[in-house]
C-alpha cells in the first residue's frame, strides 16, 4: 500500500482527499453491521456508480456499491485499502475519468490515474478482474468530449493487452442519430 500511497500523494499533492472522508467513514460503518459479500462483485467510482442501484439491477449477483459522487480517479487510488482492497472482489466495475478532465487533468494523466489503480488491484488481487466502464459522453460536458474520448483511446488500448481488464463502450450507444448524447439517457446530478 506505501508504494501507491506514495505516486498517489507525490502526483496529487494539491488534491483534497478529506472531503470524501465522510462518505468513506459511512462505508465503513455499514461494512460493520452488514459486511459486503464475498467474492463479489464491487462497483465503485463516480456519481455515475453512486447513482446506481446495482442490487435492484444485478439481483442474482453478489454485487455492492462504493461511488462516492464527484470522484476521481486518484480517490479511488487513495481510499482502496479502505473501500476496495479489505473486500477481495472477484470483479471490479470501475467508472470515473470525467469529473477528472472536467477539472483540467489531461486525457494522459486520466490514463496514468487509471493504470495506477489498475497496478493497485493486480499487485494487491492478481486474480480479481478490472472492468473499465469508459467516460461516458454527456451535454453538459460536450466541449469536452474529445479529451475524453482521447482518454478512453488509450485506456482500451492498455485494457486489450491486459489480461485481467476489460473495456466497457458506453460511449458508442448513447450517441444519437444527431451525433450527440441521447437526453433521455441523463437525470438530474
Amino acid at each position: 500500500f506505501l508504494f501507491f500511497g506514495l505516486i498517489v500523494l507525490t502526483a496529487n499533492a494539491e488534491h483534497d482527499f478529506s472531503r470524501w472522508e465522510e462518505n468513506i467513514q459511512k462505508f465503513e460503518e455499514h461494512d460493520k453491521s452488514s459486511p459486503p459479500p464475498e467474492n463479489g462483485i464491487l462497483f465503485i467510482g463516480s456519481s455515475s456508480i453512486r447513482l446506481w442501484n446495482v442490487e435492484q439491477y444485478f439481483p442474482e449477483l453478489p454485487v455492492f456499491n462504493r461511488g462516492f459522487g464527484g470522484s476521481e480517479i486518484v480517490d479511488s487510488i487513495h481510499f482502496a485499502p479502505r473501500i476496495l482492497l479489505p473486500y477481495k472482489p472477484r470483479t471490479v466495475l470501475f467508472y470515473a475519468g470525467d469529473n477528472d478532465i472536467d477539472r483540467g487533468k489531461t486525457a494522459q494523466e486520466v490514463f496514468e490515474d487509471y493504470k495506477t489503480f489498475a497496478d493497485l488491484i493486480k499487485a494487491h488481487l492478481p486474480e480479481t478482474r478490472l472492468l473499465y466502464i469508459c467516460i461516458k459522453p454527456s451535454l453538459a460536458r460536450w466541449g469536452l468530449v474529445e479529451e475524453m474520448r482521447k482518454a478512453n483511446q488509450m485506456i482500451e488500448e492498455y485494457a486489450a493487452r491486459e489480461e485481467k481488464q476489460i473495456y466497457i463502450d458506453i460511449d458508442t450507444p448513447m450517441i444519437g442519430p444527431d451525433g450527440k448524447p441521447r437526453p433521455e439517457l441523463f437525470r438530474e446530478d
